[in-house]
């Protein structure tokens, strides 16, 4: 019966990894924007509609204060009138005209005057803030957007690697190809061994990663990968499965790693 090993990385390229007891948690919110783009889509959607709705209530609030402040609510229907804003008769059509101020659709019925200084700055303010708003979160998702992760699912790898001989070499080997027409271009592979291992001082070292030569020396390792290919380790002396049997292959807890780089030739 086969065992059930936890895996250091799941068959869909995600690291089964948790970190845990972090203190310095507001390292995150020093680099904010990598913060918000490693969020789940849930809370990324979230903080994009709060960023512009909690923007509009609040310069709609400003807008509905320089109005009151000034007197223009008590003068509703005076046309002698010069208020700061006109057609803003409360809160609601303040905030109707923040909207249309941060996103410049400019209906034209709500219309600032030049009798009002606060509002000309106020206008200024929010003219720079709601620009910084945009390239933010747009940059945000866009980049959420762009991750390669959807484009990895047209990668596959052989559901099982193989020992053999080929051309008289022991070598391990495994299959990986792009179901894609559009070619990944500077394509590059490497493995890496995971496996706990107790040096020679009595230090144990869990997750301990080798690397497995998959020709990096000979420059194997740069794929064309327009065709499906056979990726190979060869299990010389320098393999850490040189001193391996059969037997304890079987038996060993250890596991494999394939990291394939490169650009899509399309973006």
């Amino acid at each position: 019966v086969a065992r059930k090993r936890q895996r250091y990385v799941e068959k869909d390229g995600k690291c089964n990894v948790q970190h845990g007891n972090v203190r310095e948690t507001y390292r995150y919110l020093t680099d904010i924007f990598t913060t918000l783009v490693d969020l789940k889509w849930r809370f990324s959607l979230l903080i994009f509609i709060l960023a512009y709705a909690l923007t509009w209530l609040f310069f709609g609030l400003i807008w509905w204060v320089i109005a009151y402040s000034r007197g223009d609510l008590e003068h509703l229907g005076d046309h002698t009138w010069t208020p700061c804003v006109n057609n803003l008769n409360g809160f609601v059509s303040a905030f109707l005209f923040s909207i249309e101020t941060e996103t410049t659709i400019g209906y034209g019925h709500r219309v600032i005057t030049d009798t009002c200084p606060e509002g000309i700055v106020l206008l200024l303010l929010q003219a720079i803030l709601g620009s910084m708003v945009n390239a933010f979160m747009v940059g945000c998702m866009f980049v959420k957007i762009s991750q390669p992760n959807k484009r990895a699912e047209t990668l596959v790898f052989s559901s099982h690697a193989v020992v053999s001989l080929r051309d008289d070499r022991l070598c391990l080997m495994f299959r990986v190809g792009d179901l894609r027409d559009s070619h990944i271009v500077e394509a590059s592979i490497r493995a890496k061994l995971i496996q706990s291992k107790q040096t020679q001082e009595g230090e144990f070292i869990p997750l301990d990663q080798t690397d497995l030569s998959v020709g990096f020396e000979t420059g194997d390792d740069r794929l064309f990968l327009v065709s499906p290919l056979i990726i190979s380790h060869e299990i010389d002396e320098r393999s850490p499965f040189w001193d391996v049997s059969r037997g304890q292959l079987e038996r060993d807890d250890f596991e494999i790693v394939v990291i394939l780089e490169g650009m899509v030739e399309a973006t």
